[in-house]
């Protein structure tokens, strides 16, 4: 066993799994052991299915009344209206809701805000033009858990709504119909247990409700069909990740069964989307991620905010097309629009890299790409970051990306009850501020203040974890193969990462945008490919490409098969390097 107490990143290595590589179990099962799944739950664990997972939705509160006043408008014929964000965790909460509603013999109206004119949640001129439209009922998703005056507005005007969220709740909670969140501080402890869900995923179990309601009310009967709801679960996988949720117990079974429902291509709106990607048949997790979830972003981010959600409830085959080939074309303007943010956001973060929080702020930055900044500041410099548009009258809207251990929707909600935001919200690892002119120092001193602890904490505890050991041979196709048995891997669910070494590196050269990219030799001569990401003018970056012919390393990181060479061969996206 080798030891790597500081890494070319400045971070010890250790074994995520205590024994370290010693693989005296199935390679499967050591990597399910040590995510934390029990051992008594590796049966299951190892193929996640809904059914081993599923609460009964009654397990939250105001689901079974909620379900029944949805059942109610469907018997009364009343005009139902599905609110949702405009990003994609909204976007397919309100297309899933959508489809099974149109199976009820329901059409709803839909409505997405613009996120530049009408900023984040449900406004209440919004919902009070939703009433004066025909709707009797409307059920806002992925959003409503803080917007307070809103739903006062709308109930004035004599319009219900149910509220169908995720984000963290404050002790109050605003005048609906029906609040249905995990983060409810009167959760019953089962339904709190399933805060980590996306707003999909508690709409797809509103749904499971709703269709058991009509079940009893004896809906389907003499030949009625039953809706499938088990059918829209491609939409509950493409939010669930898009959302960086974590992806533990309900939510993994949402993900291993909802991609092998996009297999099928059952929503044409989703296929064609993955065409205008380029992807390479059926979609994996990493693809919704880095794929699809970006091009319905780009709508809300800087085009069209309900695109996203035309595009999963279409019908025609022609639209479907015309709408992918346009989010792919906003996708690019998005990407030109971000790096440009990114590169002043930056140069502040340089003068903050030692601070608590990163907060950086800008006139004339575009709204609808902070959020992905923010991931980028986060993501160098090992922090919390909140990434701030000023616009012309100083306000500032902006979107904060957290680290494991912060809690910053909890700092945001609380800067917000202190009076330091005109809005906020969010949760653990993401949230959103709207601040007035002159209130961004303010707030940068107040979250530093209050999250000055957990942020140091988790620096204090911030190592790489591996998983295995391999000598430079070891990097082989099968090997992936065999990891992927306990996928699907994303938030709260880390990729399995491996140490191969030693390598002399060749060929070392820049790519695409800032991409690192080489040619590793073990001593063995056996070779294969690696890339590290975005890391020309990080400390890696600068170590990969000033590395000499006979320099030695271990390299760390994630591997994947070589789709590009083929056979047995694979390669290394590089996350960290040592040398040896």
């Amino acid at each position: 066993m080798f030891e790597v107490s500081e890494s070319i990143n400045g971070q010890p290595w250790r074994w995520r799994y205590p024994g370290g590589d010693s693989l005296e179990r199935d390679l499967t099962d050591q990597l399910l052991l040590s995510r934390g799944v029990e051992e008594a739950d590796l049966p299951r664990e190892r193929d996640p299915r809904i059914r081993d997972f599923l609460p009964d939705p009654s397990v939250f509160a105001d689901m079974d009344k909620a379900a029944a006043r949805i059942a109610d408008a469907i018997a009364a014929g009343e005009k139902i209206a599905v609110f949702g964000d405009y990003d994609v965790d909204g976007a397919t909460s309100a297309a899933l809701l959508t489809h099974l509603f149109r199976r009820l013999g329901t059409e709803p109206m839909i409505y997405i805000p613009d996120r530049l004119m009408e900023g984040y949640g449900p406004s209440g001129a919004a919902l009070v033009k939703l009433k004066e439209e025909g709707a009797d009922l409307a059920i806002t998703v992925d959003c409503g858990a803080q917007a307070f005056d809103a739903l006062d507005e709308a109930a004035a005007a004599g319009l219900e709504v149910i509220i169908c969220d995720h984000h963290q709740c404050a002790s109050k909670l605003p005048t609906a119909h029906s609040v249905i969140n995990p983060t409810r501080l009167d959760e019953s402890e089962e339904g709190a247990a399933h805060g980590h869900l996306a707003a999909v995923g508690m709409a797809f179990l509103l749904g499971v409700a709703l269709l058991r309601e009509l079940r009893k009310r004896g809906r389907f009967v003499n030949g009625t069909p039953e809706p499938k709801i088990i059918d829209l679960l491609d939409l509950v996988a493409l939010g669930t990740v898009a959302d960086v949720a974590k992806l533990r117990t309900l939510n993994r079974a949402f993900v291993t069964q909802g991609l092998k429902v996009m297999a099928n291509e059952r929503n044409i709106g989703m296929a064609a989307l993955a065409r205008a990607a380029s992807l390479n048949g059926a979609p994996k997790c990493r693809d919704l991620g880095f794929a699809l979830g970006p091009r319905i972003n780009a709508g809300g981010r800087v085009g069209k905010s309900d695109l996203g959600v035309r595009l999963l409830t279409t019908s025609d085959p022609s639209e479907a097309e015309a709408i992918a080939a346009e989010l792919d074309r906003l996708n690019e303007e998005r990407r030109a629009i971000e790096t440009a943010v990114t590169e002043a956001a930056m140069e502040q973060a340089e003068a903050q890299r030692d601070a608590p929080v990163i907060v950086t702020s800008g006139p004339g930055w575009h709204p609808g790409v902070v959020g992905i900044v923010a991931s980028r500041i986060k993501e160098r410099f090992h922090r919390p970051a909140l990434v701030i548009a000023e616009e012309e009258d100083g306000t500032g809207k902006g979107s904060g990306r957290s680290i494991n251990g912060v809690d910053l929707g909890a700092a945001i909600l609380a800067a917000k009850d202190d009076g330091l935001l005109v809005a906020g919200g969010g949760h653990a690892m993401a949230a959103g501020v709207t601040v007035a002119p002159g209130g961004i120092a303010g707030l940068r001193d107040y979250l530093a203040t209050r999250i000055a602890d957990d942020v140091e904490a988790a620096l204090g505890n911030r190592a790489l974890l591996l998983d295995a050991m391999l000598a430079p041979g070891g990097v082989a196709g099968a090997l992936c193969d065999k990891i992927e048995q306990a996928g699907p891997f994303g938030a709260g669910w880390p990729a399995p990462r491996v140490a191969v070494g030693p390598v002399r590196l060749h060929n070392v050269s820049v790519v695409g945008n800032g991409h690192v990219r080489m040619i590793a030799l073990g001593d063995d001569q056996r070779r294969f490919k690696a890339i590290a990401f975005r890391a020309e003018d990080t400390p890696l970056g600068q170590a990969l490409l000033a590395a000499r012919g006979d320099s030695h390393f271990w390299l760390a990181g994630v591997i994947k098969r070589d789709d590009w060479t083929g056979g047995d061969a694979a390669e290394m996206h590089v996350e960290d390097a040592a040398y040896a």
